[in-house]
């Protein structure tokens, strides 16, 4: 064969190889493109199963069922036994001449002489398998050539079987890890994992154990930053749907004609710019549930085809014709007063009654102080992990300072204020300076009386002097070293602020 003949066959098989993930499937095609290159009369691609120690036939050209069912062979055994226990090839001119030749597929009967080639599958130092062919016998036709080009051949089919190996691998280990993160979603959003005791969230944490169990449209009303998303996951997660999707979109984040879009797809060219089809978020959720956040911000069109989908079950994409049925779990939140919205025209009335099958109303956190502290203890653990920072507590001046401000951010402002207050406390104790200017300055959030300079030093002063107190169990000697400073001065500062140290032991 000409290397021009041979870089072309090679070129096919490479081609082949990696046109399929179904190895049987390229292996025959391989087998295909050999029949017709080399004039094959018949192929086989051998396997090595180590744990018997048996060699079978995985794909063959030109032998029947039965044959195929016969060509199994014993480590060493035979010349495919024998090129796979050594990993060396073998070329035989005449296959008649050679006693080693067992035949065992019965499949060479006529009078024609054939000769054999067989070069060994080779993964690493590990011998797979083996290539073999025959074709009729041409003294012309160059033995060491044709054993080299298989040998390429099977080069080329180890690889292939690696890379498989490396793809089967990783999907695997994407199922695993999708199945791990599935998991930690329904642990995280359990409904003991949202924090709170106090009498409305108790209230909340009820309703969402009563609507989990159903289909019903959940709508979730409260202030921004109340923590409506983490009690839409909660229903989600803890319902009978929880193994399907859930897909979230926030409507106020989009543009008001991308919207439509998102929301039931395109097809393509149904608009300048859409170049291909697009699933819109209720296909995606087919079975599962879709959180629409910020529903209040839709626009009446929107509205229109939202009302259909919640009544009839049904949408089309954009710019198509087909009728699309879906089975998705509607849950909206909003921070608007609908009724409002519905009373000045901006909302549908119709929409509104169907979004509002079962509504829960998220408290804000002023209307739940006590439960301030249990969250802000959540977040300084949280924050504390993720800094690498050993900060165990509060301050007592820091508690009243986050117990009487109002939180207009609620749960999302407090977060971010633990957060920046780790971020600036080196101690293990977070202290009222640590906490951001909007909690400390009087004219914003009445938490503190405007201080002279000497009278904010002797609050820092009588805190600290007090933490102190607190970690040594009123051991003045002890207090002194944790503050770097003598035990007279510590007892002088005591006296002065009306400390009694004796309190704390």
């Amino acid at each position: 064969m000409k290397k021009i003949e041979e870089i072309t066959l090679l070129y096919e098989i490479s081609k082949t190889l990696n046109e399929h993930l179904d190895l049987k499937k390229s292996l025959y095609k391989v087998l295909a493109i050999l029949s017709d290159a080399l004039d094959m009369i018949r192929g086989t691609v051998t396997i090595l199963n180590p744990l018997r120690n048996e060699i079978s036939i995985e794909v063959a050209h030109g032998l029947s069922r039965t044959a195929i069912a016969r060509g199994k062979y014993k480590l060493g055994e035979g010349i495919i036994g024998r090129v796979i226990e050594s990993g060396k090839p073998v070329a035989l001119p005449k296959i008649s001449e050679e006693p080693l030749f067992l035949d065992r597929t019965d499949s060479r009967k006529a009078k024609d002489e054939f000769s054999y080639f067989c070069v060994p599958i080779t993964k690493g130092n590990q011998v797979i398998g083996a290539l073999s062919v025959d074709r009729h016998f041409d003294p012309s036709y160059s033995l060491n050539s044709g054993t080299e080009l298989l040998s390429v051949i099977a080069m080329m089919i180890a690889q292939h079987v690696i890379n498989l190996e490396k793809i089967h691998l990783e999907r695997q280990q994407l199922r695993e890890e999708n199945q791990r993160l599935k998991s930690e979603l329904e642990n995280k959003y359990r409904i003991n994992n949202i924090i709170g005791n106090s009498n409305k969230m108790r209230e909340v944490f009820q309703m969402i154990s009563q609507v989990s169990r159903s289909n019903a449209t959940v709508l979730i009303r409260g202030e921004s930053g109340t923590g409506k998303e983490l009690v839409a996951n909660s229903i989600h997660y803890n319902s009978r749907r929880a193994k399907n999707p859930f897909v979230k979109m926030n409507c106020a984040a989009l543009p008001a004609n991308l919207i439509e879009s998102e929301l039931f797809g395109h097809e393509k060219g149904a608009f300048t710019g859409a170049v291909r089809q697009k699933l819109g978020r209720f296909e995606l959720a087919h079975k599962g549930t879709i959180f629409l956040d910020e529903i209040g911000s839709i626009t009446s069109d929107v509205q229109v085809n939202l009302l259909r989908v919640l009544q009839e079950r049904e949408f089309e994409r954009i710019g198509g014709h087909k009728t699309i049925k879906t089975d998705v779990r509607v849950i909206a939140a909003t921070n608007k007063n609908l009724e409002q919205a519905v009373e000045e025209g901006a909302f549908r009335g119709d929409l509104y009654y169907r979004l509002n099958v079962f509504p829960i109303y998220m408290p804000p956190l002023r209307e739940r102080k006590t439960d301030i502290l249990l969250l802000a203890d959540h977040f300084l653990e949280k924050y504390s992990l993720e800094n690498g920072k050993d900060i165990r507590r509060f301050s007592t001046p820091a508690i009243d300072m986050l117990m009487a401000y109002h939180w207009p951010g609620n749960v999302r402002e407090l977060e971010n204020c633990i957060e920046r207050a780790v971020l600036l406390c080196e101690e293990g104790v977070v202290h009222s300076y640590h906490l951001p200017p909007t909690l400390q300055t009087g004219k914003t959030s009445d938490t503190l009386p405007d201080l002279s300079l000497e009278e904010a030093v002797a609050k820092v002063e009588r805190e600290m002097i007090v933490d102190a107190l607190k970690n040594t169990r009123g051991n003045i000697t002890q207090s002194a070293e944790l503050l770097k400073t003598t035990v007279r001065k510590v007892a002088y500062k005591a006296r002065k602020y009306g400390i009694d140290y004796a309190f704390y032991r």
